[in-house]
């Protein structure tokens, strides 16, 4: 582990901020965007959630086609592009389809950066994988805490029956902020840190000798020196390989699609559904991503209105109050994104037992937070919310991969992640066929959460001290 990868650990880390930063903007400019508008905000969530789920699809195959480094250098640039654009949306439609456009950037970011990091990192620190989390907390802190002053101070009176532009410039200095946010990282890893190809992929292609020669660039970054030589490489593949196996694989880029196109035939499902447990820990997988992707978003999208109605009820009607309270939950997040990786390694706990119960957890501060009566208590509601929603994500990301065999570990990591995207399409959808304007998504979101915890608890495999599969 040298000064490469280190570096590495900071630029991937862009990533898990920006999958968590932007999925919650819409949350966060929701009341200001409807008021000026005068329309439903469902359907710019329901952009969001198109746009997620064409990108996790689109990056995942393109970065096995053209390459980790551009998809890694480029899920930034279009978020940051279209998230300035989105500032400058003359209409309701406009900022509907730049939602949906920086989405598709985003949605990319977990499945290319975390491959990139497992390529480059030694296996003795693969942990870093389930730290990089905390950037997941620092993307929503930075959210909340533009969003506060902005928001607060360029918005339309709360008393107020119109709402012109002119006076509602609040959310678009927030896009305008955080988009300049997302090209200033873009910058930093483009220009800066400049990532080379990933070895492991130049072998895919076939070209070894650039293979070796990104090694010892990587080396002479980190001070050292490495005796890898094509020669090594020649060798492995007379020991191992086959005149039917990697070595004869076309290395085109249509042969390359083609291949991962056949990827996703039967013939690699079928070993996640081998035996009768590895289908039952299969199918409890795909449920509870799907489960947890319905229910985070449902819940995240409506948090700021319901903060703020919550607020009305109790007299206090202060959207400062209700964005300083957004910038105290996501505080209260960075510790639980921590704590995820030492949890997960006590006997007692381990990683389903974690998941179980704080995924639980995540459910009963939520539902609880529905009998608040005064706006301390709602926020104390939830700070368990932010803290227990965070251990959760930090486990659920580590444990599917070491679940999973190795063999198919991508395919079924593709399932799960389509399962989630796919489930998050219907948030927006349960909420154009339910009042806003009352707990109901709330309390849909706690029942999920609170169901999906039940369901890790039956999870037939306990990863923690055990080699993956």
């Amino acid at each position: 582990m040298g000064k490469y990868q280190w570096c590495l650990f900071f630029v991937a880390g862009f990533g898990w901020f920006s999958d968590n930063l932007w999925p919650s903007t819409p949350g966060l400019i929701y009341t200001s965007v409807t008021r000026e508008f005068n329309v439903l905000g469902e359907w710019m969530l329901l952009g969001q959630a198109l746009g997620l789920l064409v990108g996790a699809v689109f990056w995942g195959v393109g970065c096995d086609v053209w390459g980790r480094r551009w998809s890694f250098n480029l899920t930034l640039l279009i978020t940051g592009v279209f998230a300035l654009a989105a500032g400058a949306s003359p209409n309701y439609y406009t900022l509907c389809v730049c939602v949906a456009l920086w989405s598709i950037g985003v949605g990319g970011n977990l499945p290319v950066d975390s491959a990139v990091f497992l390529e480059y990192v030694p296996p003795s620190h693969q942990y870093l994988l389930t730290m990089l989390s905390i950037w997941w907390a620092i993307g929503q802190l930075t959210g909340a805490l533009v969003a506060w002053p902005l928001i607060t101070n360029f918005s339309c009176p709360t008393t107020s029956a119109t709402c012109p532009a002119s006076l509602n410039k609040g959310w678009r200095y927030y896009l305008f902020t955080m988009g300049g946010v997302m090209m200033v990282m873009w910058i930093l890893r483009f220009f800066v840190f400049n990532l080379r190809e990933s070895p492991k992929f130049l072998m895919s292609r076939g070209r070894d000798e650039e293979a070796v020669a990104v090694v010892h660039r990587v080396a002479a970054f980190n001070g050292k020196t490495s005796n890898l030589t094509i020669e090594h490489l020649k060798e492995a593949e007379r020991l191992f390989g086959s005149a039917q196996g990697e070595a004869a694989m076309a290395t085109s880029v249509r042969a390359t699609a083609w291949r991962k196109i056949r990827t996703l035939d039967l013939s690699h499902v079928k070993p996640l559904f081998a035996t009768r447990k590895l289908t039952y820990s299969t199918c409890l997988l795909i449920i509870l991503w799907a489960l947890i992707g319905l229910a985070f978003p449902l819940y995240n999208a409506f948090v700021t209105y319901y903060l703020e109605t919550r607020g009305s009820a109790v007299g206090q009607i202060s959207v400062y109050t209700t964005y300083r309270n957004e910038v105290i939950l996501s505080v209260i997040g960075v510790p639980g994104a921590l704590m995820a990786g030492c949890l997960v390694e006590l006997p007692i706990l381990g990683r389903r037992g974690t998941l179980s119960i704080f995924t639980a957890l995540t459910g009963v501060f939520i539902l609880a937070s529905t009998t608040a009566r005064t706006s301390n208590s709602y926020l104390a509601w939830n700070c368990g919310y932010s803290y227990t929603s965070n251990v959760m994500y930090g486990v659920l990301y580590a444990l599917s991969p070491e679940i999973f065999p190795t063999r198919t570990r991508g395919t079924g990591n593709a399932i799960v992640a389509t399962a989630n995207r796919v489930f998050g399409l219907m948030a927006p959808i349960i909420a154009m066929e339910t009042s806003i304007t009352t707990s109901i998504p709330i309390w849909v979101a706690g029942g999920i959460f609170v169901a999906a915890g039940l369901i890790a608890l039956l999870l037939p495999f306990e990863p923690r001290g055990k080699a993956s599969l």
